[in-house]
């Protein structure tokens, strides 16, 4: 039996491979990680799944019509040749393990596997420059937790100062359902949203551009597999349906939402655009940067069995560094690099994914290949680590500096926010998400 818990041959970090660009310092995709994704021929209609490797993407279906992944089952083969990542998500990790293990294989420079496989290199490789990169998976829901309880302490301090944490903040991941329609792969149009706001007490509302548009650094939970209705997903078997992790951008409209919100939580003020990395890198490849969930403080409250589990405690934690930065319109003429806002860690979430999974599904929620959860801003305890602007700037009451002398409460039209996210550890290679990219875009006129 495999234990899945350990770090296996796929990770050795003295692994080499006839792609060159593979070994490149500063790849996130050298050989240990192949994370999977879905790209489109520049000229083609039909998207098709891929893998990452270096600076080139590795196609699936050219690989399975050759019979190059002639290794794997064929159900697998024919989920490789669809335009989504939904088919191999409704097969499962155990699939998903088989295709990266044989792709590692053909992909490495001292195998009978990448030896037959290098002879189809100009047809099987194709650079990432020249494909569009996609949404990796067709969304049929998606849902956007609250699992900092940083970012929820912050953000209760600037509106309850004496009552930062809601009471059932420690007993219950809270989430809203989000709008699956809006969501965009890196680099898609981000519309500065129309909306209803107002200002102050005794004026009534007002509706046109939003005025305090802000982003969140999120993490991605791709979902595998399905839960007939009424069915739960037991915390032990969580992780089961959990295919891998990218990259989110939660972008929010602060002075929508601050009008919207009560009683029944985010609308409009959140569901105009979401934006995920195309990249999703599965458990497998980050086997080595588990973590253990965070340990509460003296006095929490533990959580109720159904979100307890020995091995959720041991290591439900990801390892994963995540850094967002800013690129003004003015910057981009200068030729100045990206400001770095923030540095977090997604280790300091307060809730583990198998613990959002299990809860989403303890009331019998069907959970389907391709469902997309986030994970809500992921804030640390410390100032560099607050992951919004709300944060950042205390709602707008302390700006942040860039260089070119300009200054930011919430995001002007230009502006173009980057999340990156890393994993590293001694002894490892060290892989990573790729970019989560998106530019402001003026708002469309009212009419």
């Amino acid at each position: 039996m495999v234990d899945l818990t350990r770090p296996d041959d796929t990770h050795d970090p003295a692994l080499r491979s006839w792609v060159e660009s593979a070994h490149d310092a500063a790849t996130d995709f050298p050989l240990q990680n192949l994370p999977f994704g879905t790209f489109r021929h520049e000229g083609e209609a039909q998207p098709r799944v891929g893998i990452a490797i270096g600076d080139q993407v590795f196609d699936c279906l050219f690989a399975a019509r050759e019979g190059l992944l002639d290794g794997v089952d064929p159900s697998v083969r024919d989920a490789l040749q669809g335009r989504a990542l939904n088919g191999l998500m409704a097969l499962g990790r155990a699939d998903a393990r088989a295709v990266r293990a044989l792709v590692s294989r053909m992909l490495r420079a001292d195998t009978v596997e990448g030896a037959a496989a290098r002879t189809y290199r100009d047809r099987l490789l194709v650079p990432m420059t020249s494909v569009s990169l996609l949404v990796p998976a067709e969304v049929g829901d998606y849902t956007d937790f609250y699992a900092s309880i940083h970012h929820a302490r912050r953000v209760g301090a600037l509106f309850r100062p004496d009552n930062p944490l809601l009471p059932n903040y420690q007993w219950i991941p809270i989430g809203y359902h989000g709008r699956a329609s809006s969501i965009v792969a890196s680099g898609g149009a981000v519309r500065r949203p129309m909306g209803q706001t107002r200002t102050g007490n005794d004026a009534g509302p007002s509706f046109g551009p939003c005025a305090n548009l802000d982003y969140e650094v999120e993490l991605a939970l791709w979902v595998c597999g399905e839960n007939a209705i009424g069915e739960a997903v037991p915390i032990a078997r969580a992780e089961e349906r959990l295919f891998g992790l990218g990259l989110l951008n939660d972008w929010s409209a602060r002075d929508i939402q601050a009008w919207e919100y009560q009683p029944l939580g985010p609308f409009l003020s959140k569901n105009f655009v979401t934006t995920v990395s195309p990249w999703v890198v599965t458990l497998d490849a980050l086997t080595p940067f588990r973590v253990p969930a965070v340990v509460r403080d003296a006095g929490d409250p533990q959580p109720l069995p159904y979100l307890d589990d020995t091995n959720d405690r041991a290591r439900g934690g990801f390892g994963v560094m995540l850094d967002a930065s800013l690129l003004t319109a003015k910057m981009r003429v200068a030729g100045l690099p990206p400001h770095r806002l923030s540095r977090s860690e997604a280790k300091a979430l307060y809730w583990t994914p198998a613990q959002l999974i299990a809860h989403h599904a303890s009331n019998g929620c069907t959970l389907r290949p391709g469902d997309l959860l986030g994970t809500g801003t992921i804030s640390g305890p410390t100032d560099d680590a607050r992951a919004c602007l709300l944060e950042l700037t205390r709602r707008g009451a302390d700006p942040v500096e860039l260089p070119h002398g300009e200054v930011r409460t919430f995001l002007a039209d230009g502006d173009e926010v980057i999340v990156r996210g890393w994993c590293e550890r001694s002894g490892y290679a060290r892989i990573g998400f790729g970019e989560c990219r998106g530019v402001v875009q003026p708002a469309h006129p009212a009419g």
